[in-house]
């Protein structure tokens, strides 16, 4: 089949959950199909990944993505009914005819957009169009609005989030087919419109990468974060593990450290580099190296639906986990067997200075995660699944 694929991001280098996502799916689908991708980039060195894409594309298109700030950028969210986060940004003129031309010269069999607010830009046609929803963005942006503590601004920001729920559910309608990271958020779009077909394509990992980790017994017991700052979830679950679960952790085991590795670090986390024992990495070249120096990886997430790739990440590598029911959401984790499970600060910082501290229990957990993902959640086995979709809809 030929397949127009369009993402709000170059996906190479795999440097973002969703980038992960893309540049690994694209692999392997291209066996079997011939994709053309356009793509927005911010910065002129992202098409040197253009070399690599061609590898697996018949034809790559970047499209520059405006400056959230822009002055178009805040003019088109007043005067548009199109909210200021995501849609007016990624909303795109030239990148709307551009996909017209292409379509007109070229038959294609599907469309596949990541994210909905790239949606906008695609013109109206027969091709049936295949929506993949990572999370559900309003909901991440509701939340951050509600702790957000500068009171002038939220009226205004709720205007935003209305506007976003509006746009998020019309293209949820508007999509020939919807798919989503996990059973938990195809069940939140169905309850809102149940005729909706969804499926759910989970996120994966490549499990031969990640099995070459390796593992050194560190001096002190240590605790890694991993996260991409860009992401307002990642952002609020850092500060908290630090501010809040880090001292009851410290109190129990005191020659405990802990690593927080992620890219985009906003002053915010530099500065929780300040607590005890607390390190911030920003540059770590290689994400199995923060794996192999550490003894559990705790994610406190408690915003942002769909799949945690760090999860898997550490799960394939080997690495305990301790982490909140939403961290685990979307991956068939058991509570006890393929990680701890803590809903609230005192059993995040309790599961994670047992794990600390008992050994054989801490193994015995890596090694049945490591056997799930290997069996469940490999990118070949992914991309299989959405492989027998494309069939589907077309």
């Amino acid at each position: 089949m030929r397949i127009l694929m369009v993402t709000p991001y170059v996906p190479y280098p795999p440097l973002s959950g969703g980038q992960v996502r893309s540049y690994n799916l694209i692999k392997h689908l291209s066996r079997n199909h011939k994709i053309t991708l356009y793509c927005y980039y911010r910065d002129e060195s992202e098409k040197k990944s253009l070399t690599e894409l061609k590898k697996y594309c018949q034809k790559v298109e970047f499209i520059k993505r405006r400056p959230a700030w822009s002055p178009a950028h805040i003019i088109s969210a007043a005067i548009t009914p199109y909210p200021f986060l995501l849609l007016s940004t990624y909303y795109s003129p030239s990148l709307k005819e551009k996909i017209r031309k292409e379509l007109s010269k070229q038959t294609y069999d599907l469309i596949h957009c990541e994210t909905f607010y790239i949606m906008p830009n695609i013109p109206k046609t027969s091709i049936p169009i295949l929506l993949v929803e990572q999370t559900i963005e309003y909901l991440v942006y509701q939340k951050f609005v509600r702790e957000f503590k500068f009171f002038p601004f939220k009226p205004f920001m709720y205007l935003d989030i209305w506007k976003l729920k509006i746009w998020e559910k019309y293209y949820w309608k508007k999509a020939s087919r919807l798919a989503t990271m996990s059973e938990d958020d195809k069940q939140f779009i169905n309850d809102v419109f149940p005729d909706v077909k969804v499926d759910v394509i989970e996120n994966g990992v490549d499990v031969n990468h990640f099995d070459q980790t390796k593992h050194i017994k560190s001096k002190n017991p240590t605790v890694l974060f991993v996260g991409q700052f860009k992401w307002l979830p990642n952002l609020e679950a850092a500060k908290y593990l630090v501010t809040d679960i880090w001292p009851l952790i410290k109190n129990k085991i005191p020659d405990a450290k802990l690593q927080i590795v992620g890219r985009n670090p906003n002053q915010e986390i530099l500065d929780l580099g300040k607590y005890p024992d607390v390190t911030i990495r920003s540059n770590v070249e290689d994400i199995r190296t923060a794996f192999g120096e550490s003894d559990v990886l705790l994610a406190p997430i408690r915003n942002g639906k769909g799949t945690k790739l760090k999860v898997l990440e550490a799960m394939a590598s080997g690495t305990p986990i301790v982490g909140t029911p939403m961290a685990a959401e979307g991956i068939a984790i058991e509570n006890g067997k393929h990680a701890l499970i803590g809903k609230n600060t005192k059993e995040l910082a309790t599961f994670t200075s047992e794990l600390l501290k008992n050994k054989e229990k801490a193994k015995a957990i890596a090694k049945n995660a490591n056997k799930l993902v290997r069996e469940t959640y490999d990118w070949i086995k992914i991309a299989a699944r959405l492989n027998k979709l494309y069939e589907d809809i077309v």
